[in-house]
Formats: C-alpha cells, sequence, structure tokens
C-alpha cells in the first residue's frame, strides 16, 4: 500500500503522485521480465527523463527540477518500490551530473547541463578499478596533457550503465601525488578509444547494465576537464554522499515492496486452520520489519534535509546507506521467509527482492566502508 509522506509543498505532493502512476503504469508490470532478460530499458528510463524525472535535485536554470533533495530521494523509493534498477538508474545519473553541477565553470554548466538534465542523455560514473574499488585513491587510469587535450588510458570497473550510457564521469591520474594526482573527465560514449566490454553477469539488477570500460588512448578536449587538476577525489568523494543518499532511498522501496508482499502473503495464506499472520511468530516477524523500514526512511531524510539546508551531511549519509541497505538485506530475507518455499521459487518476487538487496550493501562503498567513515568522523570530533 502507498506510504505515507510528509512532503514540504504541494507541488511535490503532485510529484509524487505522477511518480505513483509511471511506477504503477510503466515500471511495475515489466520489471520481472527485463529482470530475467537481463535487458536494460533505455526508453522506459527516457519516458522518465522526458517526465523531468533525471534533474529533479539541479537547478531550474540548468534544466533541473529545482527539487529539495528530501523529494528527490522520496521519488528514487517510490521507484524503487516498482522496480530497483530504473530507480538506480535515476540515482546514477543524479551523481553524473554532479561533477559539472558543483565544480563546473559557468561556462561548462552552460555548455554540458542542459543536455544532461533534459531527459534524452544517460550518464555513468566510472571511478572503480579492478584493483581499486573502495581504495578509489590507488586508481591505475592515467591522463596525460597533450596540448589542448588530454589523453586517457587504463581500464575503469564495475561501471553502472557502462555501454549503455552517453557520456562518461571518468576519474583518471594525472600525476603520482597519494593526494592530489587525480583529476575528473567528462567523455562523451562515442569518444574514439573508449570500449565498452561485455556485460557483468550478476546475481541481481539483471536488467542494470554493468561493465567494464577500457580507455584506449581516448582523446578529450580540455574544456572536458571538470575542476582543476588534481580535484578528483575532492569531487569524487563529494558526489558519493549524495550518491549514498540515493541507495538509501533505493533499499528503503525495495524493503517496502518486499514487507507489502509478505503482508499480503501472510493475510492469504492458510495453515493449521487459520491465517499465518494470525500466529505471534509471523506478526512479530512483519512489525520488526515494518520497524527497520520506518527508521531507514527517518534516516535518510534527516540526512538530506541537512544537505537541503547547506549543513554537512557526510557522515549522516553513511550511517544511512549502512543501516537501510543492512535493514533491506535483513527485510528481503525474512519476507522469503514469510513466503516460506514458495519464496524460493522466481513464481513471486521476493527471490528476486533477496538479490537485489545484496548488493544495495556494495555500492557506493561497501557497509564496512561506511562504518569507516562514521567512525573516523566520532574519533574527530572533540
Amino acid at each position: 500500500m502507498p506510504v505515507e509522506r510528509v512532503l514540504p509543498s504541494d507541488e511535490a505532493c503532485e510529484l509524487i503522485n505522477l511518480v505513483r502512476e509511471l511506477a504503477r503504469d510503466e515500471l511495475a508490470p515489466h520489471a520481472a521480465a527485463h529482470e530475467e532478460r537481463a535487458e536494460f530499458p533505455r526508453e522506459t528510463v527516457r519516458l522518465l527523463g522526458r517526465a523531468g524525472l533525471l534533474g529533479l535535485a539541479y537547478p531550474e536554470e540548468y534544466g533541473g527540477g529545482g527539487m529539495p533533495y528530501e523529494v528527490y530521494l522520496q521519488v528514487l523509493e517510490e521507484l524503487a518500490s516498482a522496480w530497483a534498477a530504473v530507480a538506480l538508474a535515476v540515482s546514477v545519473h543524479t551523481l553524473s551530473c554532479y561533477p559539472v553541477a558543483a565544480f563546473g565553470t559557468d561556462e561548462q554548466r552552460k555548455s554540458f547541463l542542459p543536455d544532461m538534465l533534459g531527459g534524452e542523455l544517460l550518464g555513468a560514473y566510472s571511478l572503480s578499478e579492478a584493483m581499486s574499488g573502495s581504495d578509489a585513491g590507488s586508481l591505475q587510469a592515467r591522463a596525460k596533457r597533450d596540448g589542448d587535450s588530454y589523453v586517457l588510458s587504463g581500464t575503469k570497473a564495475w561501471v553502472t550503465h557502462g555501454g549503455t550510457a552517453d557520456y562518461y564521469n571518468v576519474f583518471c591520474r594525472t600525476s603520482d601525488d597519494a593526494r592530489g594526482g587525480v583529476s575528473t573527465f567528462l567523455v562523451p560514449a562515442d569518444a574514439d578509444g573508449l570500449l565498452p566490454q561485455a556485460p557483468e553477469r550478476k546475481m541481481g539488477l539483471r536488467s542494470s547494465p554493468t561493465a567494464q570500460i577500457v580507455l584506449d588512448n581516448v582523446r578529450v578536449p580540455a574544456d572536458r576537464l571538470i575542476g582543476n587538476e588534481g580535484d578528483g577525489m575532492r569531487i569524487a568523494l563529494s558526489a558519493l554522499d549524495g550518491g549514498r543518499l540515493g541507495i538509501s532511498a533505493i533499499a528503503t522501496g525495495l524493503a517496502q515492496s518486499a514487507l507489502d508482499a509478505a503482508v499480503a502473503w501472510a493475510k492469504e495464506r492458510q495453515q493449521f486452520g487459520q491465517r499465518i499472520a494470525d500466529f505471534q511468530g509471523v506478526s512479530f516477524l512483519l512489525a520488526d520489519m515494518a520497524t527497520g523500514i520506518e527508521a531507514a526512511r527517518a534516516g535518510y531524510l534527516a540526512a538530506a534535509r541537512r544537505r537541503d539546508t547547506g549543513l554537512p551531511y557526510g557522515p549522516q549519509a553513511a550511517m544511512s546507506k549502512l543501516f537501510a541497505t543492512d535493514t533491506a538485506m535483513r527485510v528481503t530475507t525474512d519476507a522469503v521467509q514469510v513466503f516460506g518455499g514458495y519464496g524460493y521459487t522466481t513464481e513471486y518476487p521476493v527471490e528476486r527482492y533477496l538479490r537485489e538487496a545484496k548488493v544495495m550493501q556494495i555500492f557506493e562503498g561497501t557497509n564496512q566502508i561506511q562504518r569507516l567513515v562514521i567512525g573516523r568522523h566520532l574519533l574527530s570530533l572533540r
């Protein structure tokens, strides 16, 4: 059943109602089939872009929606409750717009953002490499200045939308400086030498393409350097704070769908002459699931409101991502348990929810990294 939301404006209420309609009519009926075929719904994502959902959190002057982050995240949650991979597409695209929006020059914003936020283009964020996942600072892809261009070489890994995106944020090493040696480039997908590899074969989120990207001497004009040389890690870490809140919202929406399915099944399924919902063991399980989801939602909204008011929110984003994704894993596991043997089959969606929940604990920084971020913050306080 629909989540009761406290929204900051009538416009936000209308937006959520629109998203619920799109999720019900355009997403939910097709999710299972696309997941089974591992087929990315590019036209569906383009439809969401035309509805203005790919630029919600960015200024209207550049073609964005001008919405508070707390509203954008609730949109993500609504999308995720119908189809997690589509919500992830919106989240990753929003992340891919951040370097230009936050660190680009006025000229770059005017040149790039309207197309990025307009709905037709899809972005990707290329930070990780095969040997530098959690340790992003050890990346080895290189960018060398050559006249009025940079030449990029190396391989990026775990790129969501790899092979499907229209542009890539690519983080490359421009010097061997341990702290300031990484820079950010906005690279069009049709650049010579940018070579997407075969998509990874994944446990879940199969309709969201993930692939390595080989950079074979890709020549990029110097005006596609975002920020200054050496700003790359600062840009990456700043972007990931917002991205972690996106994953928190997606995980919460996924967990909500699992709970809704479990409640409906528990009210329908009969054992020993009564609904299984009437057994205390099941009802307590459902109560714990619902409580965790409410807490996860409250956590990401509290962090988003800090972001909207200009307060530091990095530690809170890490806490939110940690709690929401661990909650999603627990809730989806419990949903399968409520369904019993039926939950282990593909006839019902809860087995898919469980597979999709697992990766939430991994991307945008594993939950072990979130604990590290939180711990360092606590130990830095006086």
